[in-house]
C-alpha cells in the first residue's frame, strides 16, 4: 500500500476542515427551518437528526477519502522505440564501362620511294659516239671526215698534246684533207697559195655548225668514261676540264700575221721565212696554214665553247 504524501494529507485536512463547516451550517438551517414554520422542536428531535448528519459527513469524508488517495502511480509505458527496418546498404550497380577501343589515327601513307631505274651502262662504242656527234651537225661532209674508231681516246689523247703545244698525228679525230698543200713562186720566193687555204672550207663549215649547248652536253654525258681515259695516259692530280681550256687557250693565242705567208722547203716539209712564225709552237702554225678567215671563224667558235665551259 502507497502511503499518502504530504500534499496529500494537507488536502485532506482542508476538506476535513470543509465538513465541519457544512455540518455546522446544516444545524442552523434546521434551527431556521424550525422556527419559521412555528414548530419548535423538541430536543429529542434534535439529537436524532445529528447521527444523520454525522453519518452523511462521514461518508462523504470516505468518499472525498477514496477520490483524493493518492493512487498507485502507474507504471509509465515503456515507449519501445520502433526499430527502423534494417536499411540494406544501397549497392550501386556497377556499371561496366565498355573497353575502349583505341582507334588508331589513320597514319598518312608515306609514299613508295620513286624506284630510280639504274641508269643503262654507257654505251661507248665507237657507232654510238659517232652517231650522237653526227646529230650535232647537219652538214653529210662531217660523216665522211670523222674517224670511224677510238673516238674517244683519239680526243682525249689529241686534247691532251694539243695542251702540251704538239701535234698528235697519229690521233687525229678527222681525216686529213685530200688535197695538197700548194703554194706559188713571185720574187724569187715562195708563197702560201691562197687556194690552199680552200682544202680546210669544209673542216671550218662542220665546226662552225656544231651547236654548243648540245655539244657540252654530250661531253658531259662522256664525261666519266674521258675522265677514266685521261687518268691512265695524263697527270692523276690534272682534271680534263683543265687539259681541254689549256688546249683552246694555245689556239687563241696563235698570232695573226699578213698575208701572203712565205714559206720554204728544205726537204720535204715547208717552214714559215719568218723565224719568229716558225719557232711557234704546232698547233699554232698548224692553225695558220689554214688561211686568214678560216682562223678567224674557228677562233670565234673557241672563244664561245670557252665561255659556255
Amino acid at each position: 500500500m502507497v502511503s499518502p504524501d504530504k500534499n496529500t494529507i494537507t488536502v485532506f485536512s482542508i476538506y476535513t476542515y470543509h465538513l465541519d463547516g457544512i455540518l455546522s451550517r446544516l444545524n442552523c438551517l434546521v434551527n431556521y427551518r424550525s422556527t419559521h414554520n412555528g414548530e419548535i422542536m423538541s430536543e429529542e428531535s434534535k439529537k436524532s437528526l445529528v447521527p444523520h448528519f454525522t453519518i452523511g459527513a462521514i461518508v462523504l469524508a470516505i468518499v472525498l477519502a477514496v477520490v483524493l488517495w493518492p493512487r498507485e502511480p502507474e507504471p509509465e509505458p515503456v515507449i519501445v522505440a520502433p526499430v527502423p527496418p534494417a536499411i540494406e546498404p544501397t549497392v550501386e550497380p556497377i556499371i561496366e564501362e565498355p573497353p575502349t577501343i583505341l582507334i588508331p589515327e589513320p597514319v598518312a601513307e608515306k609514299p613508295e620511294p620513286e624506284i630510280i631505274p639504274e641508269p643503262l651502262p654507257l654505251d661507248v662504242s665507237d657507232g654510238t659516239v659517232k652517231t650522237k656527234l653526227l646529230a650535232l651537225s647537219d652538214y653529210d661532209e662531217f660523216a665522211r671526215l670523222l674517224i670511224n674508231e677510238a673516238l674517244l681516246e683519239r680526243f682525249v689523247i689529241m686534247t691532251n698534246t694539243l695542251a702540251e703545244e704538239n701535234l698528235a698525228d697519229n690521233n687525229r679525230v678527222l681525216v686529213q684533207p685530200e688535197q695538197l698543200f700548194r703554194t706559188y713562186r713571185q720574187a724569187d720566193k715562195e708563197w702560201i697559195d691562197p687556194a690552199s687555204y680552200k682544202r680546210y672550207a669544209p673542216y671550218v663549215d662542220i665546226f662552225e655548225s656544231l651547236e654548243i649547248e648540245s655539244l657540252l652536253q654530250l661531253y658531259q654525258e662522256y664525261k666519266p668514261a674521258i675522265e677514266k681515259i685521261y687518268s691512265e695516259i695524263g697527270n692523276p692530280s690534272d682534271s680534263f676540264d683543265e687539259k681541254l681550256e689549256e688546249a683552246i687557250d694555245v689556239l687563241l693565242d696563235t698570232p695573226e700575221v699578213p698575208f701572203p705567208v712565205e714559206v720554204f722547203t728544205d726537204s720535204v716539209m715547208y717552214k714559215f721565212a719568218d723565224r719568229q712564225l716558225e719557232s711557234l709552237p704546232a698547233p699554232q702554225k698548224q692553225l695558220l696554214r689554214t688561211g686568214p678567215e678560216n682562223m678567224r671563224r674557228i677562233k670565234a667558235k673557241l672563244r664561245e665553247i670557252k665561255e659556255t665551259l
